[in-house]
């Protein structure tokens, strides 16, 4: 038999977690003798040994290995399956409206864009409300994978649209925004070479996966984070053209020659069949 229950997937992810049935027992909120049982049952029926057992602990079999990677990912598809549908129905909003999406996007990010898609899709008849979730620098798909948002906007090749359908909206070029007084600021215009070893002027680190790669510059949480210590001459910043949206009077933008086209892209799971969010990506795509 190749199905498994969530409540399967939940015990065993727990144990691969911990290494210690007792631990996992108790994040479990049950004692350690039906989690054994429950996973010795699971070994039976899948006819593979998941878990190493000795007097030093606990380890992962290559098999569970496996199962922990697909478990997860599983136990976070029906996860988000639950919040899309709770949403989809109002139940995660006593008395509001029964049709709602929740669009991710990068804080301040082809801002103009975003405001001439939600003008043009509130005036679309039985047009859903949709919330906008500001996020990080990389955020979105976690966002659409975890069920926290419908549909995203993403910009190549910053965000990955590994496992998501997308529809490309718009392109741009990408802009250095430097301290206004710096001697680099009056150009007509700058390569990459020029900004990535300015004197005391390192170039500001953003998150890839969770790390930040190396390098003097500061690493970057925000945009408001951002925004100041360009301001205060301690970075600079390479950024969609686009971002001349927030920029301050203390900044100045130059174009780059040489740097990549930056994509925005409209995203969702591959898997939705909301009518909603049908409704969103055609007005975004006639846009």
């Amino acid at each position: 038999m190749d199905a498994l229950e969530t409540r399967e997937l939940r015990y065993f992810v727990a144990v691969a977690e911990e290494l210690h049935f007792g631990r996992a027992a108790e994040r479990l909120g049950m004692s350690q003798p039906p989690l054994s049982r429950a996973m010795q049952q699971l070994e039976r029926r899948l006819g593979v040994r998941l878990l190493e057992r000795d007097r030093r602990g606990v380890s992962l079999t290559g098999a569970g290995e496996v199962l922990l990677h697909e478990g997860r990912a599983a136990l976070e598809a029906t996860s988000a399956a639950a919040r899309r549908t709770r949403r989809a129905g109002g139940a995660d909003r006593p008395g509001g409206p029964r049709n709602r999406l929740v669009l991710a996007v990068k804080a301040a990010a082809a801002h103009e864009l975003l405001r001439k898609l939600l003008a043009a899709y509130a005036a679309e008849p039985d047009a859903a409300e949709i919330e906008v979730l500001p996020s990080g620098m990389c955020e979105q798909a976690e966002l659409l994978r975890d069920g926290r948002a419908d549909v995203a906007l993403m910009h190549a090749p910053f965000n990955s649209l590994t496992g998501f359908d997308s529809e490309e909206l718009m392109s741009e070029e990408q802009i250095a925004i430097l301290p206004a007084g710096h001697p680099l600021a009056t150009r007509a215009a700058l390569s990459l070479a020029d900004i990535s070893d300015i004197p005391g002027l390192p170039l500001a680190r953003w998150p890839r996966h969770g790390t930040y790669p190396p390098g003097p510059g500061p690493e970057i949480h925000d945009q408001t984070q951002l925004a100041q210590l360009i301001a205060l001459g301690r970075t600079v910043a390479v950024l969609p053209d686009s971002a001349r949206s927030w920029l301050w009077a203390e900044h100045a933008a130059v174009p780059l020659t040489d740097a990549p086209l930056v994509v925005t892209h409209i995203a969702w799971p591959a898997h939705s069949r909301s009518v909603a969010l049908a409704g969103l990506i055609r007005t975004a795509t006639r846009l």
